[in-house]
Protein backbone atom coordinates (compact mmCIF):
# COMPACT_ATOMS: atom_id res chain seq x y z
CA UNK A 1 0.00 0.00 0.00
CA UNK A 2 1.35 3.55 -0.92
CA UNK A 3 0.37 6.69 0.83
CA UNK A 4 0.90 10.13 -0.93
CA UNK A 5 -0.03 13.51 0.09
CA UNK A 6 -1.14 14.29 -3.77
CA UNK A 7 -1.67 11.76 -6.45
CA UNK A 8 -1.88 12.72 -10.12
CA UNK A 9 -3.03 10.65 -12.64
CA UNK A 10 -1.99 11.83 -16.16
CA UNK A 11 0.96 13.22 -17.22
CA UNK A 12 -0.37 16.23 -19.87
CA UNK A 13 -0.44 20.36 -19.59
CA UNK A 14 -2.89 19.44 -16.71
CA UNK A 15 -1.23 17.23 -14.21
CA UNK A 16 2.59 18.22 -14.60
CA UNK A 17 1.24 21.75 -14.18
CA UNK A 18 -0.42 20.93 -11.12
CA UNK A 19 2.50 18.70 -9.65
CA UNK A 20 5.10 21.07 -10.68
CA UNK A 21 3.14 24.25 -8.39
CA UNK A 22 2.08 21.97 -5.46
CA UNK A 23 5.50 20.49 -5.35
CA UNK A 24 7.05 23.98 -4.81
CA UNK A 25 4.67 25.52 -2.51
CA UNK A 26 4.59 22.01 -0.47
CA UNK A 27 8.09 20.57 -0.72
CA UNK A 28 7.44 18.48 2.35
CA UNK A 29 4.51 16.83 0.39
CA UNK A 30 5.12 13.32 -0.97
CA UNK A 31 3.65 13.70 -4.99
CA UNK A 32 2.94 10.92 -7.18
CA UNK A 33 2.37 11.41 -10.61
CA UNK A 34 0.91 8.15 -12.35
CA UNK A 35 0.66 7.57 -15.95
CA UNK A 36 -0.14 4.30 -18.30
CA UNK A 37 2.29 5.18 -20.69
CA UNK A 38 5.23 6.90 -20.88
CA UNK A 39 5.73 10.31 -19.38
CA UNK A 40 5.87 12.06 -22.47
CA UNK A 41 2.81 10.23 -24.12
CA UNK A 42 -0.28 12.34 -23.80
CA UNK A 43 -2.96 14.54 -25.42
CA UNK A 44 -0.27 17.66 -24.91
CA UNK A 45 2.09 16.45 -27.02
CA UNK A 46 0.22 16.20 -30.06
CA UNK A 47 -1.31 19.69 -29.37
CA UNK A 48 0.16 21.39 -32.89
CA UNK A 49 -1.39 24.72 -33.17
CA UNK A 50 -0.81 26.59 -30.18
CA UNK A 51 -2.80 28.50 -27.07
CA UNK A 52 -4.67 31.27 -27.14
CA UNK A 53 -3.62 34.51 -25.53
CA UNK A 54 -4.20 37.59 -25.67
CA UNK A 55 -1.03 39.23 -25.70
CA UNK A 56 -1.52 42.28 -28.28
CA UNK A 57 -3.29 44.59 -27.03
CA UNK A 58 -3.21 47.14 -29.74
CA UNK A 59 -5.44 44.82 -32.01
CA UNK A 60 -6.62 42.55 -29.71
CA UNK A 61 -8.31 42.72 -26.05
CA UNK A 62 -10.11 40.45 -23.31
CA UNK A 63 -13.51 41.25 -24.71
CA UNK A 64 -12.82 39.69 -28.41
CA UNK A 65 -11.14 37.22 -27.38
CA UNK A 66 -14.60 36.25 -24.79
CA UNK A 67 -16.93 36.87 -27.60
CA UNK A 68 -14.96 34.66 -29.91
CA UNK A 69 -15.11 31.90 -27.58
CA UNK A 70 -18.92 32.92 -26.35
CA UNK A 71 -19.49 32.15 -29.93
CA UNK A 72 -17.91 29.03 -30.78
CA UNK A 73 -19.68 27.31 -27.70
CA UNK A 74 -23.06 28.07 -29.24
CA UNK A 75 -24.65 29.84 -25.87
CA UNK A 76 -24.02 26.88 -23.84
CA UNK A 77 -20.35 28.34 -22.31
CA UNK A 78 -20.67 29.30 -18.39
CA UNK A 79 -19.64 33.25 -18.95
CA UNK A 80 -18.08 33.91 -16.07
CA UNK A 81 -15.26 30.72 -16.62
CA UNK A 82 -14.61 32.28 -20.39
CA UNK A 83 -14.10 35.85 -18.37
CA UNK A 84 -12.26 34.58 -15.96
CA UNK A 85 -9.82 31.85 -18.12
CA UNK A 86 -9.22 34.68 -20.97
CA UNK A 87 -7.92 37.19 -18.59
CA UNK A 88 -5.96 35.29 -16.50
CA UNK A 89 -4.37 33.58 -19.08
CA UNK A 90 -1.33 36.27 -19.80
CA UNK A 91 -0.22 35.32 -16.21
CA UNK A 92 -0.18 31.43 -16.79
CA UNK A 93 1.53 32.22 -20.03
CA UNK A 94 4.48 34.16 -18.28
CA UNK A 95 5.08 31.49 -15.95
CA UNK A 96 5.35 28.86 -18.94
CA UNK A 97 7.93 31.36 -20.06
CA UNK A 98 9.72 31.48 -17.04
CA UNK A 99 9.79 27.79 -16.52
CA UNK A 100 11.14 28.01 -20.36
CA UNK A 101 8.68 27.17 -22.78
CA UNK A 102 9.71 28.63 -26.48
CA UNK A 103 7.39 30.21 -28.89
CA UNK A 104 7.89 31.56 -32.08
CA UNK A 105 8.85 34.90 -32.43
CA UNK A 106 8.99 37.26 -35.37
CA UNK A 107 12.39 38.75 -37.08
CA UNK A 108 11.50 42.70 -35.40
CA UNK A 109 10.95 41.25 -32.27
CA UNK A 110 7.60 40.19 -30.21
CA UNK A 111 5.50 36.56 -31.26
CA UNK A 112 4.37 35.10 -34.32
CA UNK A 113 0.55 34.96 -33.97
CA UNK A 114 -1.34 33.10 -35.54
CA UNK A 115 -5.36 32.95 -36.58
CA UNK A 116 -7.16 29.78 -36.38
CA UNK A 117 -11.32 29.47 -37.03
CA UNK A 118 -13.57 31.34 -34.99
CA UNK A 119 -11.14 33.63 -33.76
CA UNK A 120 -10.93 37.42 -34.84
CA UNK A 121 -7.46 38.27 -34.50
CA UNK A 122 -4.00 36.77 -34.55
CA UNK A 123 -3.96 34.99 -30.97
CA UNK A 124 -2.15 32.06 -31.19
CA UNK A 125 1.19 31.34 -29.49
CA UNK A 126 3.14 28.45 -31.59
CA UNK A 127 6.19 26.90 -31.71
CA UNK A 128 6.22 26.03 -35.15
CA UNK A 129 3.95 23.01 -35.76
CA UNK A 130 4.86 20.95 -32.20
CA UNK A 131 3.72 23.32 -29.79
CA UNK A 132 2.32 20.78 -27.61
CA UNK A 133 5.48 18.90 -27.85
CA UNK A 134 7.20 21.94 -26.58
CA UNK A 135 5.30 22.55 -23.67
CA UNK A 136 5.61 18.69 -22.58
CA UNK A 137 9.03 19.01 -22.67
CA UNK A 138 9.21 22.26 -20.93
CA UNK A 139 7.37 20.85 -18.21
CA UNK A 140 8.78 17.24 -17.17
CA UNK A 141 12.16 18.81 -17.25
CA UNK A 142 11.38 20.91 -15.02
CA UNK A 143 9.50 17.71 -12.77
CA UNK A 144 13.09 16.29 -12.90
CA UNK A 145 13.79 19.33 -10.99
CA UNK A 146 11.58 19.00 -8.12
CA UNK A 147 12.39 15.77 -5.83
CA UNK A 148 8.96 15.32 -3.76
CA UNK A 149 7.54 14.71 -7.26
CA UNK A 150 7.55 10.54 -8.16
CA UNK A 151 6.73 9.76 -11.61
CA UNK A 152 5.09 6.15 -12.32
CA UNK A 153 4.91 4.90 -15.90
CA UNK A 154 3.30 2.51 -17.17
CA UNK A 155 1.02 2.41 -14.09
CA UNK A 156 -2.65 2.46 -15.18
CA UNK A 157 -5.41 3.76 -12.85
CA UNK A 158 -8.51 1.05 -12.49
CA UNK A 159 -11.15 2.85 -9.99
CA UNK A 160 -10.71 5.62 -7.36
CA UNK A 161 -11.14 4.67 -3.79
CA UNK A 162 -14.14 5.78 -2.14
CA UNK A 163 -16.44 5.11 0.85
CA UNK A 164 -17.33 1.92 -1.06
CA UNK A 165 -13.99 0.14 -0.66
CA UNK A 166 -13.92 0.82 3.25
CA UNK A 167 -14.19 -2.20 5.59
CA UNK A 168 -16.04 -0.45 7.86
CA UNK A 169 -19.07 1.53 6.29
CA UNK A 170 -22.52 1.89 6.35
CA UNK A 171 -23.74 0.46 3.17
CA UNK A 172 -26.26 2.68 2.47
CA UNK A 173 -23.79 5.38 1.88
CA UNK A 174 -23.47 6.99 -0.96
CA UNK A 175 -20.24 7.59 -2.32
CA UNK A 176 -19.04 11.32 -1.47
CA UNK A 177 -15.45 11.43 -0.94
CA UNK A 178 -12.12 10.11 -2.62
CA UNK A 179 -9.21 8.34 -1.05
CA UNK A 180 -7.25 7.60 -3.75
CA UNK A 181 -6.99 4.82 -6.41
CA UNK A 182 -6.38 1.37 -7.52
CA UNK A 183 -3.13 1.51 -9.83
CA UNK A 184 -2.44 -1.56 -12.14
CA UNK A 185 1.40 -1.91 -12.42
CA UNK A 186 2.01 -3.16 -15.74
CA UNK A 187 5.62 -4.18 -14.89
CA UNK A 188 4.57 -6.60 -11.95
CA UNK A 189 0.94 -7.23 -13.08
CA UNK A 190 -0.42 -6.27 -10.27
CA UNK A 191 -3.18 -3.51 -9.12
CA UNK A 192 -1.77 -1.79 -6.26
CA UNK A 193 -3.18 0.91 -3.44
CA UNK A 194 -2.36 4.47 -4.29
CA UNK A 195 -3.89 6.35 -0.90
CA UNK A 196 -3.78 10.02 -1.27
CA UNK A 197 -5.40 12.92 0.67
CA UNK A 198 -5.91 14.82 -2.67
CA UNK A 199 -6.31 12.61 -6.30
CA UNK A 200 -6.31 14.95 -9.86
CA UNK A 201 -7.21 13.64 -12.65
CA UNK A 202 -5.71 14.41 -15.96
CA UNK A 203 -6.19 11.73 -18.26
CA UNK A 204 -6.79 13.60 -21.35
CA UNK A 205 -9.35 12.65 -24.24
CA UNK A 206 -11.82 10.03 -25.18
CA UNK A 207 -10.90 9.81 -29.36
CA UNK A 208 -10.02 5.84 -29.40
CA UNK A 209 -13.68 5.54 -29.04
CA UNK A 210 -13.77 6.02 -32.86
CA UNK A 211 -12.36 4.89 -35.94
CA UNK A 212 -10.66 8.12 -36.81
CA UNK A 213 -9.17 10.21 -34.34
CA UNK A 214 -6.40 12.72 -34.08
CA UNK A 215 -5.69 11.44 -30.29
CA UNK A 216 -3.02 8.88 -29.19
CA UNK A 217 -3.75 5.45 -28.45
CA UNK A 218 -3.92 6.39 -24.68
CA UNK A 219 -7.20 8.41 -24.89
CA UNK A 220 -9.45 6.01 -23.88
CA UNK A 221 -11.32 7.96 -21.28
CA UNK A 222 -9.91 6.09 -18.33
CA UNK A 223 -10.28 9.35 -15.96
CA UNK A 224 -14.27 10.02 -16.93
CA UNK A 225 -14.85 6.34 -16.93
CA UNK A 226 -13.43 5.74 -13.12
CA UNK A 227 -15.30 8.95 -12.04
CA UNK A 228 -18.41 7.54 -13.69
CA UNK A 229 -17.99 4.64 -11.55
CA UNK A 230 -17.10 6.45 -8.48
CA UNK A 231 -20.38 8.61 -8.73
CA UNK A 232 -18.90 12.06 -10.06
CA UNK A 233 -21.31 13.87 -11.98
CA UNK A 234 -20.89 13.48 -15.82
CA UNK A 235 -21.96 16.16 -17.93
CA UNK A 236 -21.80 17.53 -21.80
CA UNK A 237 -20.37 14.31 -23.22
CA UNK A 238 -22.72 14.91 -26.64
CA UNK A 239 -20.65 17.64 -27.45
CA UNK A 240 -17.53 15.91 -29.07
CA UNK A 241 -15.37 18.43 -31.60
CA UNK A 242 -14.39 16.65 -34.78
CA UNK A 243 -10.93 18.22 -36.63
CA UNK A 244 -12.41 18.82 -39.92
CA UNK A 245 -9.00 18.20 -41.24
CA UNK A 246 -7.27 14.84 -40.56
CA UNK A 247 -4.83 13.49 -42.95
CA UNK A 248 -6.73 10.70 -45.34
CA UNK A 249 -3.89 8.01 -44.85
CA UNK A 250 -3.91 4.83 -43.26
CA UNK A 251 -2.28 4.54 -40.13
CA UNK A 252 -3.09 2.83 -37.19
CA UNK A 253 -4.69 3.83 -34.02
CA UNK A 254 -4.48 7.37 -35.01
CA UNK A 255 -5.30 9.90 -38.02
CA UNK A 256 -2.26 12.40 -38.44
CA UNK A 257 -3.86 16.42 -37.90
CA UNK A 258 -3.50 19.08 -40.12
CA UNK A 259 -3.57 21.80 -38.26
CA UNK A 260 -6.37 24.60 -38.04
CA UNK A 261 -2.96 27.72 -38.30
CA UNK A 262 -2.72 25.87 -42.09
CA UNK A 263 -6.29 27.10 -42.83
CA UNK A 264 -5.10 30.31 -40.59
CA UNK A 265 -2.31 30.91 -42.75
CA UNK A 266 -4.79 30.79 -45.82
CA UNK A 267 -4.90 27.35 -47.37
CA UNK A 268 -8.36 26.61 -48.95
CA UNK A 269 -11.04 23.42 -49.12
CA UNK A 270 -11.93 22.14 -52.22
CA UNK A 271 -13.65 18.97 -53.45
CA UNK A 272 -12.67 16.26 -55.88
CA UNK A 273 -13.29 18.28 -58.44
CA UNK A 274 -11.47 20.51 -57.08
CA UNK A 275 -14.26 23.49 -56.27
CA UNK A 276 -14.12 25.83 -53.21
CA UNK A 277 -17.44 25.37 -51.16
CA UNK A 278 -17.14 26.72 -47.71
CA UNK A 279 -18.63 29.74 -48.84
CA UNK A 280 -21.78 27.71 -48.74
CA UNK A 281 -22.14 27.01 -45.19
CA UNK A 282 -20.77 30.48 -43.45
CA UNK A 283 -19.63 33.87 -44.50
CA UNK A 284 -16.60 32.93 -42.28
CA UNK A 285 -15.43 30.19 -45.34
CA UNK A 286 -12.20 27.78 -44.04
CA UNK A 287 -12.08 30.11 -41.03
CA UNK A 288 -15.56 29.33 -39.37
CA UNK A 289 -15.66 27.18 -36.21
CA UNK A 290 -14.93 23.30 -36.33
CA UNK A 291 -18.15 21.99 -36.24
CA UNK A 292 -19.24 23.84 -38.76
CA UNK A 293 -16.14 23.30 -41.38
CA UNK A 294 -16.56 19.23 -40.14
CA UNK A 295 -20.53 19.21 -40.79
CA UNK A 296 -19.84 20.48 -44.16
CA UNK A 297 -17.08 18.43 -45.06
CA UNK A 298 -18.81 15.81 -43.83
CA UNK A 299 -21.90 16.84 -45.82
CA UNK A 300 -19.99 17.24 -49.45
CA UNK A 301 -18.40 13.61 -48.85
CA UNK A 302 -22.05 12.29 -48.00
CA UNK A 303 -23.39 14.04 -51.89
CA UNK A 304 -20.36 13.56 -53.63
CA UNK A 305 -19.80 9.80 -52.50
CA UNK A 306 -16.12 10.95 -52.05
CA UNK A 307 -13.87 9.48 -49.87
CA UNK A 308 -12.11 12.96 -48.80
CA UNK A 309 -11.51 16.46 -49.65
CA UNK A 310 -8.54 18.45 -50.41
CA UNK A 311 -7.01 20.70 -48.38
CA UNK A 312 -5.14 23.34 -51.01
CA UNK A 313 -2.23 25.15 -49.68
CA UNK A 314 -0.34 25.04 -53.51
CA UNK A 315 -0.28 28.96 -52.90
CA UNK A 316 1.44 29.57 -49.97
CA UNK A 317 5.02 30.28 -50.36
CA UNK A 318 7.17 27.02 -49.98
CA UNK A 319 9.39 28.60 -47.65
CA UNK A 320 7.10 30.19 -45.14
CA UNK A 321 4.86 26.43 -45.26
CA UNK A 322 8.51 24.85 -44.42
CA UNK A 323 9.40 27.59 -41.29
CA UNK A 324 5.97 27.17 -40.06
CA UNK A 325 4.79 23.90 -40.69
CA UNK A 326 7.94 21.31 -40.55
CA UNK A 327 6.01 18.35 -38.96
CA UNK A 328 3.20 18.47 -41.50
CA UNK A 329 5.44 18.82 -44.34
CA UNK A 330 7.96 16.30 -43.43
CA UNK A 331 4.19 13.83 -42.98
CA UNK A 332 3.59 14.96 -46.33
CA UNK A 333 6.76 13.97 -47.94
CA UNK A 334 6.73 10.47 -46.57
CA UNK A 335 3.41 9.95 -48.35
CA UNK A 336 4.42 11.18 -51.61
CA UNK A 337 2.28 14.49 -51.43
CA UNK A 338 4.21 18.02 -52.02
CA UNK A 339 2.17 20.74 -50.57
CA UNK A 340 3.36 23.14 -53.12
CA UNK A 341 1.93 20.90 -56.24
CA UNK A 342 -0.09 18.60 -54.49
CA UNK A 343 -3.39 19.12 -52.77
CA UNK A 344 -4.01 17.34 -49.12
CA UNK A 345 -6.80 14.79 -48.80
CA UNK A 346 -8.66 15.01 -45.23
CA UNK A 347 -11.19 14.06 -43.44
CA UNK A 348 -12.86 14.57 -40.20
CA UNK A 349 -11.79 13.16 -37.15
CA UNK A 350 -12.61 13.33 -33.33
CA UNK A 351 -10.67 15.44 -32.06
CA UNK A 352 -11.54 16.98 -28.61
CA UNK A 353 -14.46 16.48 -26.22
CA UNK A 354 -16.37 19.46 -24.63
CA UNK A 355 -17.61 17.65 -21.55
CA UNK A 356 -16.52 15.26 -18.88
CA UNK A 357 -16.21 15.84 -14.97
CA UNK A 358 -18.12 18.57 -13.74
CA UNK A 359 -16.04 20.56 -11.43
CA UNK A 360 -16.49 24.03 -10.20
CA UNK A 361 -14.15 26.93 -10.53
CA UNK A 362 -11.53 25.77 -8.57
CA UNK A 363 -11.44 22.66 -10.28
CA UNK A 364 -13.59 20.37 -7.67
CA UNK A 365 -15.76 17.52 -8.79
CA UNK A 366 -18.82 16.48 -6.88
CA UNK A 367 -16.39 14.11 -4.76
CA UNK A 368 -14.58 15.48 -2.06
CA UNK A 369 -10.62 15.79 -2.47
CA UNK A 370 -11.17 14.69 -5.84
CA UNK A 371 -10.22 17.27 -8.73
CA UNK A 372 -10.32 17.49 -12.12
CA UNK A 373 -8.50 19.40 -14.97
CA UNK A 374 -7.91 19.47 -19.09
CA UNK A 375 -10.09 17.40 -21.52
CA UNK A 376 -11.29 15.02 -18.90
CA UNK A 377 -13.24 18.08 -17.20
CA UNK A 378 -16.00 19.66 -17.73
CA UNK A 379 -15.70 23.54 -16.68
CA UNK A 380 -18.21 25.47 -18.13
CA UNK A 381 -15.57 27.23 -20.83
CA UNK A 382 -16.13 25.33 -24.26
CA UNK A 383 -19.49 24.94 -24.13
CA UNK A 384 -21.10 23.08 -26.97
CA UNK A 385 -18.10 23.54 -29.08
CA UNK A 386 -14.44 24.53 -28.40
CA UNK A 387 -12.77 27.65 -29.84
CA UNK A 388 -9.37 26.32 -31.24
CA UNK A 389 -6.11 26.60 -29.21
CA UNK A 390 -8.58 27.67 -26.17
CA UNK A 391 -7.36 24.21 -24.04
CA UNK A 392 -3.80 24.53 -23.51
CA UNK A 393 -5.05 27.46 -21.35
CA UNK A 394 -7.75 25.88 -20.03
CA UNK A 395 -5.43 23.79 -18.53
CA UNK A 396 -2.91 26.21 -17.23
CA UNK A 397 -5.78 28.18 -15.66
CA UNK A 398 -7.80 25.22 -14.00
CA UNK A 399 -4.35 23.55 -13.01
CA UNK A 400 -3.31 26.89 -10.97
CA UNK A 401 -6.48 27.05 -9.58
CA UNK A 402 -6.90 23.29 -7.94
CA UNK A 403 -3.26 23.97 -6.93
CA UNK A 404 -4.66 27.14 -4.92
CA UNK A 405 -7.55 25.23 -3.86
CA UNK A 406 -5.85 22.19 -2.95
CA UNK A 407 -3.10 23.66 -0.83
CA UNK A 408 -5.75 26.44 1.21
CA UNK A 409 -7.69 22.81 2.19
CA UNK A 410 -4.73 20.66 2.46
CA UNK A 411 -4.10 19.03 5.89
CA UNK A 412 -0.95 17.05 7.02
CA UNK A 413 -3.29 14.88 9.23
CA UNK A 414 -3.64 11.13 9.25
CA UNK A 415 -5.07 9.73 5.77
CA UNK A 416 -7.60 7.08 6.15
CA UNK A 417 -7.81 3.33 7.18
CA UNK A 418 -9.71 0.45 6.32
CA UNK A 419 -8.75 0.33 2.84
CA UNK A 420 -8.89 -3.31 1.69
CA UNK A 421 -6.17 -4.43 -0.92
CA UNK A 422 -7.49 -5.57 -4.52
CA UNK A 423 -8.55 -8.86 -4.22
CA UNK A 424 -8.53 -11.05 -7.54
CA UNK A 425 -9.04 -14.28 -6.34
CA UNK A 426 -10.82 -16.41 -8.59
CA UNK A 427 -9.93 -15.11 -11.61
CA UNK A 428 -7.56 -16.46 -14.58
CA UNK A 429 -5.83 -15.31 -17.67
CA UNK A 430 -7.43 -15.12 -20.75
CA UNK A 431 -7.16 -17.55 -22.54
CA UNK A 432 -7.90 -15.58 -25.60
CA UNK A 433 -7.42 -11.84 -26.13
CA UNK A 434 -9.90 -11.44 -29.61
CA UNK A 435 -12.68 -11.47 -26.99
CA UNK A 436 -11.28 -7.91 -26.33
CA UNK A 437 -9.62 -6.82 -29.41
CA UNK A 438 -12.68 -7.60 -31.17
CA UNK A 439 -15.32 -6.04 -28.69
CA UNK A 440 -12.66 -3.04 -29.08
CA UNK A 441 -13.11 -2.87 -32.77
CA UNK A 442 -17.02 -3.72 -32.90
CA UNK A 443 -17.24 -0.46 -30.27
CA UNK A 444 -15.54 1.76 -32.54
CA UNK A 445 -17.12 1.05 -35.34
CA UNK A 446 -20.85 1.27 -33.44
CA UNK A 447 -19.84 5.08 -32.42
CA UNK A 448 -18.01 5.75 -35.80
CA UNK A 449 -20.97 4.72 -37.63
CA UNK A 450 -23.99 5.74 -35.16
CA UNK A 451 -22.55 8.37 -32.93
CA UNK A 452 -20.16 10.59 -35.20
CA UNK A 453 -20.99 14.06 -36.51
CA UNK A 454 -24.19 14.17 -37.59
CA UNK A 455 -26.67 11.75 -35.61
CA UNK A 456 -30.41 10.52 -35.86
CA UNK A 457 -32.50 8.93 -33.05
CA UNK A 458 -32.87 5.53 -34.91
CA UNK A 459 -28.46 4.90 -35.22
CA UNK A 460 -28.32 6.24 -31.60
CA UNK A 461 -31.43 3.59 -30.43
CA UNK A 462 -28.96 0.62 -32.27
CA UNK A 463 -26.05 2.45 -31.08
CA UNK A 464 -27.14 1.64 -26.93
CA UNK A 465 -28.27 -1.50 -27.79
CA UNK A 466 -25.59 -3.18 -29.60
CA UNK A 467 -23.03 -1.32 -26.50
CA UNK A 468 -25.73 -2.65 -24.08
CA UNK A 469 -24.46 -6.13 -25.41
CA UNK A 470 -20.26 -5.41 -25.17
CA UNK A 471 -21.19 -4.10 -21.36
CA UNK A 472 -22.83 -7.49 -20.07
CA UNK A 473 -19.71 -9.09 -22.86
CA UNK A 474 -17.09 -7.37 -20.96
CA UNK A 475 -18.04 -7.30 -17.85
CA UNK A 476 -18.28 -11.06 -17.37
CA UNK A 477 -15.05 -11.59 -18.95
CA UNK A 478 -13.87 -8.55 -16.08
CA UNK A 479 -15.09 -10.79 -13.23
CA UNK A 480 -13.20 -14.20 -14.35
CA UNK A 481 -10.18 -12.67 -15.63
CA UNK A 482 -6.62 -11.85 -14.78
CA UNK A 483 -6.34 -7.97 -14.60
CA UNK A 484 -4.80 -6.44 -17.99
CA UNK A 485 -4.71 -2.86 -19.26
CA UNK A 486 -6.26 -4.02 -22.63
CA UNK A 487 -9.32 -5.13 -20.11
CA UNK A 488 -9.19 -1.84 -18.31
CA UNK A 489 -9.53 0.14 -21.72
CA UNK A 490 -12.34 -1.47 -23.06
CA UNK A 491 -14.56 -0.82 -20.37
CA UNK A 492 -13.55 2.22 -19.43
CA UNK A 493 -14.12 2.85 -23.70
CA UNK A 494 -17.80 1.08 -23.53
CA UNK A 495 -18.18 3.05 -20.52
CA UNK A 496 -17.68 6.57 -21.98
CA UNK A 497 -19.56 5.33 -25.37
CA UNK A 498 -22.49 5.07 -23.10
CA UNK A 499 -21.99 8.30 -21.54
CA UNK A 500 -22.04 9.52 -25.06
CA UNK A 501 -24.75 7.64 -26.69
CA UNK A 502 -27.31 8.89 -23.72
CA UNK A 503 -26.42 12.39 -23.19
CA UNK A 504 -26.93 12.73 -27.14
CA UNK A 505 -30.71 11.04 -26.96
CA UNK A 506 -31.30 13.52 -24.08
CA UNK A 507 -30.42 16.53 -26.19
CA UNK A 508 -33.26 17.49 -27.68
CA UNK A 509 -31.49 20.47 -29.59
CA UNK A 510 -28.82 21.06 -32.24
CA UNK A 511 -26.27 23.02 -30.49
CA UNK A 512 -22.59 23.76 -31.13
CA UNK A 513 -20.85 20.62 -31.69
CA UNK A 514 -24.07 18.22 -31.36
CA UNK A 515 -26.32 17.61 -34.32
CA UNK A 516 -29.47 15.23 -34.46
CA UNK A 517 -31.21 15.44 -38.34
CA UNK A 518 -34.18 14.75 -36.57
CA UNK A 519 -33.98 18.04 -34.47
CA UNK A 520 -33.22 20.31 -37.46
Amino acid sequence: MHHYDFLVIGSGIAGLTFAIKTATRLPDAKIAVVTKADAKESNTKYAQGGIAVVTDTLTDSFEQHINDTLLAGDGLCDPQVVEMVVKEGPERLNELLEWGTSFDQKKKGGFDLGREGGHTQNRILHHKDITGFEIETTLLRKVSELPNIHVMQQHFAVDLITQHHLKKRNKSDISTECYGAYIFNEKTKKVETYLSKVTMLATGGIGQVYQNTTNPKIATGDGIAIAYRAKARISNMEFIQFHPTSLDHPQPNTSFLISEAVRGFGALLRNKSGELFMHLYDDRRELASRDIVSRAIDNELKKSGDDCVYLDCTHIKKRDFKKHFPNILQKCKEIGINPKKDMIPVVPAAHYLCGGVNVNEHGQTTLKNLYACGECANTGLHGGNRLASNSLLEALVFAHRSFLKSVEEFDFGTIVSGVPEWNDEGTTPPRELILITHNRKELKAIMNDYVAIIRNDERLERASKRLKVLYEETEALYKKTKISAQLFELRNLITVAYLIVKQSQARKENRGAFYNSDLS
